[in-house]
């Protein structure tokens, strides 16, 4: 491979100058100089287009290119024509990863020690992108190519995400010319919520919607159109699918073909996985499978129901995850029949971290119960088994499936100490550069190299200043010398792990690993302490797997690498340590930024859509009052006037042939309804709801009354209510309901047929006098 180093380079101070003519100016063109236009920006001779395509929350052991059980054909054929690397590693979570992956710094460098959700005012850990670490997007573009980013946004702060802006940290602001996709942790991939750069999407009136395929077309429409404009500029396009996020949504046609694939259940699969993995050569033949991770139960301890839900769980999570690499070949193809296609750089990496356990050990109907620490029970589950995959759950399969996708490593995303949470499969294809086709590379890496790895190929220098801002060191290291020197020894000697105190320190062929909290037990005792965390010890060059730990035999070795990691986090910004659990989900109690502010009432019109939870008032574990007026054609006439959330929990105010209603979406668990007797006539109207909490707590119950111009028309109670959060993903809407629906007596998006005025939410103190 050509080293791009050999360029001259570009410059180290972005942007670059702006214009200026260097020639004699005279009174008139006549008696100047010649005019010497401004020319645009040119990329480096010979540099690649990129497309670096991202999934989302895959395990080493899912995908077939890997070993795993679910088909991977895009995958495969890249494999074929490129190299596969097996020691490439994540930090365990979505949003520091991506952080990491679009700045080469480390994702406490970056100030994302966890999703946006769970930010708190430490440097490492406020999820505001510091202006310092500039993206590769931005680099990239000022260097003269065209970037665009389709699909999931997870590092843009959700007091941020509202119309009111700032959009600087949306995926324009961070160097992207153009922006489709969805900007949270995960969507309903029926009913998603989207952006068209900085403008929400109307909903599909297709019947046969899919969010996968939309991302994919939208990719596939982008690459064409600007390479058809012009063809002689480099493009960088970066793609990052939801799946395979929960929730678990596919096509019927895509779960059928899975039908009975995985009745042998999950331990099983991991000794198939394992062996399928040792003749592909992707790991070592003498790996040895781990234990099954602390808590997890035996596939043979289940009840025949049990397995027969937990099976069918595993038919829809494949189905979810042979379309969408059949979708990225699609993309691919796409990207194949355009020129200079030999020149393109083609980095797929399966997984921002391993396979997730959210689901908890009985499985999910609704993963926002998991976030607001509630467990479920399988044999609610079960009785909804054929609707598994489709618009009516945000399902999520069992931890110990998230387990066997990870094999043979222990643990699963969350778990940053070891591999089973960070150790992600990566396939590069570069057709103009790579030789040594279907081969496999052994460094070790992190997705922070992943930008100083584009810079040298693409033959740009990492400016040291962006915008006017000094830039911080980029903390990966390059592998393009990996790309034609399979045996070459890793450049990378050290690397820390941290994600909610699970912790690990990589140093020169050993791993120290400390794990804190399974995924699957997400409360936290109050008086545990990073103090006595439980340290193990692995020589990774004799145990692929982790299934070893040497902690006994070595506490010198040990010790070394303990102090190291304390060395590392000083030095990262990991400081200080932070356990806490769910209850970081809180906004208002974490003092996060809010553009509510002291404010106890607000006031929306028609046209109010998406409103993001960081911007609306809230309501949670207190008495609010909504308050709308309304005008009316009719006595039939019907129509959302104003929701919070949508299937995995939130609540709705609507009229239904002419019948005011209010429903209480209790976690996608229970919706208790409330509705008048008769319809609202013709005319003006004015509709309220009021709840008076109970008080003692969170997730406490209290009392619901509608009226109808101040006449109680109906009233009741809630015995229970949402403690921290209606929705992982879906906003407030005025005058229809955008996403997701929060019940299911009505058609979306339910356009209200009325006219409304206004509606005024206002909340008082936890307990109503």
């Amino acid at each position: 491979m050509k080293v791009r180093t050999e360029l001259p380079g570009t410059p180290e101070i972005l942007p670059q100058p702006d214009f200026h003519f260097r020639g004699e100016v005279g009174r008139t063109y006549q008696d100047s100089d010649p005019a010497q236009f401004p020319q645009p920006v040119q990329p480096p001779k010979g540099a690649p287009n990129v497309v670096l395509i991202l999934l989302d929350d895959v395990g080493f052991g899912q995908f077939s290119t890997f070993g795993g059980g679910v088909p991977s054909p895009t995958m495969d054929r890249l494999a074929a024509e490129g190299l596969r690397y097996n020691h490439f590693h994540t930090t365990a979570l979505c949003s520091p990863t991506r952080a990491a992956l679009i700045t080469g710094r480390n994702h406490h460098s970056a100030s994302f020690a966890g999703i946006t959700e769970l930010a708190t005012g430490y440097d490492g850990y406020c999820c505001v992108l510091p202006r310092s670490c500039g993206t590769v997007g931005e680099v990239l573009r000022q260097n003269g190519y065209m970037t665009a980013w389709i699909g999931k946004n997870h590092n843009t702060p959700t007091w941020e995400l509202s119309a009111a802006g700032p959009y600087d940290r949306w995926a324009n602001g961070l160097g992207f010319d153009y922006f489709y996709g969805f900007n949270a942790g995960d969507m309903n991939h029926w009913n998603p919520l989207l952006f068209e750069n900085r403008d929400l999407v109307p909903a599909s009136d297709d019947p046969e919607y899919h969010l996968t395929e939309d991302l994919a077309d939208k990719a596939i429409a982008w690459v064409r159109k600007v390479k058809s404009i012009a063809p002689d500029k480099p493009y960088f396009l970066y793609v990052a699918p939801g799946a395979t996020h929960a929730p678990h949504q596919a096509p019927q046609s895509w779960i059928d073909q899975f039908k009975g694939r995985f009745d042998h259940g999950w331990d099983a699969y991991r000794e198939q996985t394992l062996a399928r993995q040792k003749k592909l050569g992707v790991v070592p033949d003498d790996t040895d499978l781990t234990e099954r991770s602390r808590g997890l139960p035996a596939w043979d301890s289940l009840e025949p129901d049990q397995r027969r839900l937990y099976a069918r769980m595993m038919e829809v999570f494949a189905a979810y995850g042979a379309q969408v690499d059949a979708a990225m070949g699609r993309v691919i193809d796409a990207v194949k029949a355009l020129p200079d296609a030999d020149n393109t750089l083609i980095i797929y990496i399966a997984g921002d971290n391993g396979s997730s356990a959210e689901g908890g050990l009985e499985g999910s109907l609704n993963e926002n119960l998991f976030f607001n620490g509630f467990p479920e029970k399988w044999e609610d589950n079960l009785r909804v088994i054929d609707e598994l995959g489709g618009p009516k759950h945000f399902n999520h399969f069992p931890s110990s499936w998230a387990h066997a996708m990870n094999t043979p490593f222990q643990w699963t995303k969350q778990v940053a100490s070891h591999f089973g949470g960070t150790r992600n499969p990566m396939i590069i294809s570069w057709p103009a550069q790579i030789t040594d086709k279907g081969g496999l590379r052994e460094q070790f890496l992190h997705v922070i190299d992943i930008v100083p790895t584009l810079y040298e190929v693409c033959g740009i220098t990492a400016p040291r200043e962006l915008n006017g801002v000094q830039q911080k060191d980029i903390e990966g290291v390059s592998f393009a010398f990996s790309f034609d020197q399979a045996d070459a020894e890793s450049r990378r000697r050290t690397q820390y792990f941290e994600l909610g105190c699970n912790r690990g320190l990589y140093h020169d062929g050993w791993m120290a690993s400390a794990p804190s909290f399974a995924p699957w037990e997400p409360n936290r005792a109050d008086d545990w302490t990073p103090d006595k965390q439980v340290w193990e010890l692995y020589k990774l060059d004799e145990d692929f797997s982790q299934a070893h730990d040497l902690a006994q035999q070595n506490p010198e070795k040990l010790r070394q690498l303990q102090d190291l990691w304390w060395a590392e986090a000083s030095k990262y910004s990991v400081l200080p340590l932070d356990w806490r659990g769910t209850i970081r989900m809180n906004a208002e109690a974490m003092g996060r930024p809010s553009l509510v502010g002291d404010r106890t009432k607000a006031t929306y019109y028609p046209g109010m859509l998406a409103l993001p939870d960081a911007a609306c008032l809230p309501m949670l574990n207190k008495s609010w009052t909504i308050t709308a007026q309304i005008e009316l054609p009719n006595d039939t006439a019907e129509g959302m006037i104003i929701t919070h959330g949508g299937s995995e929990g939130g609540y709705g105010l609507y009229l239904k042939a002419g019948r005011p209603t209010f429903v209480y979406n209790y976690l996608g668990v229970e919706r208790p309804s409330f509705s008048g007797d008769t319809p609202l006539g013709k005319g003006k109207a004015t509709l309220g709801v009021r709840f008076d909490y109970d008080g003692g707590g969170m997730g406490k119950g209290g009392t619901v009354t509608l009226t109808v111009n101040g006449d109680t028309v109906a009233s009741g109670r809630l015995e229970r209510t949402v403690p921290i959060q209606f929705s992982i993903t879906e906003g407030l809407d005025v005058g229809m309901d955008n996403g997701s629906a929060v019940d299911w007596t009505y058609r979306l998006p339910f356009h209200f047929t009325g006219r409304i005025e206004e509606v005024t939410v206002e909340v008082f103190a936890e307990k109503r006098g």
